[in-house]
């Protein structure tokens, strides 16, 4: 059993390096199910190659992306057609975002690279009264049922790169290109910062490795 394990993970690393696809973007047409039909102003925290502030931009009158990468800031004006109503800043999210006030705020993916609770405290200053805050984020498994949703998580991962792939060979999306890091923080230990934080936010565990955060600001 010693020796298998590790010839199953590796067989699965190389599965989905040929057979890719992006988690955090299976998420977001369920972070458009939390929002509002039109709002006036987003901010995309994280906003990589700019898949989701796109997608916001479909209800929103302006929509603002900043990322701490130059390269895939880049590549998000690219992919954009210029009449769409987004702008991409490369900058620190705590400290180089424009105030706003924004009517939603969205975070995927990002808010592990940033010390926890002072990002909370800055998407709470930075949200308008009645907007949105969601965030999909990464946990460090620690609990038993953090590790049998990590353990569900594995053939329902495989099943879903097949499906995307057609089966196929296929390129990482230009959303995977971004810098990344693993988490560092335990989900009880998210669960208990964020409810100090923002009182009455809304967290739970999710397939394939990620949680849910969603709060709105009275």
């Amino acid at each position: 059993m010693t020796t298998l394990l590790p010839r199953i993970l590796r067989a699965l690393e190389q599965f989905h390096a040929t057979h890719p696809w992006d988690h955090n973007a299976h998420y977001h047409q369920w972070i458009l199910r939390q929002l509002p039909r039109r709002f006036n102003s987003a901010l995309d925290v994280g906003s990589g190659s700019g898949d989701l502030a796109r997608l916001l931009a479909s209800r929103a009158g302006v929509v603002h992306g900043v990322d701490a990468d130059a390269d895939i800031v880049a590549r998000a004006r690219e992919l954009t057609a210029p009449p769409a109503p987004v702008t991409f800043t490369v900058g620190d999210a705590l400290n180089e975002t424009p105030p706003g006030p924004y009517d939603v705020i969205t975070c995927v993916a990002t808010i592990h690279h940033l010390p926890f609770s002072d990002a909370l405290t800055r998407f709470r200053q930075h949200l308008a009264p009645g907007g949105t805050l969601v965030v999909i984020g990464l946990y460090r498994p620690q609990s038993r049922s953090d590790y049998l949703i990590d353990a569900v998580a594995i053939p329902s991962n495989v099943a879903m790169a097949w499906i995307k792939n057609k089966g196929r060979k296929s390129p990482r999306p230009t959303s995977m290109t971004a810098p990344t890091r693993p988490a560092t923080m335990s989900f009880a230990d998210i669960v208990r910062e964020a409810r100090h934080e923002l009182p009455g936010t809304r967290l739970r565990r999710r397939l394939f490795w990620r949680y849910t955060l969603v709060w709105h600001k009275r």
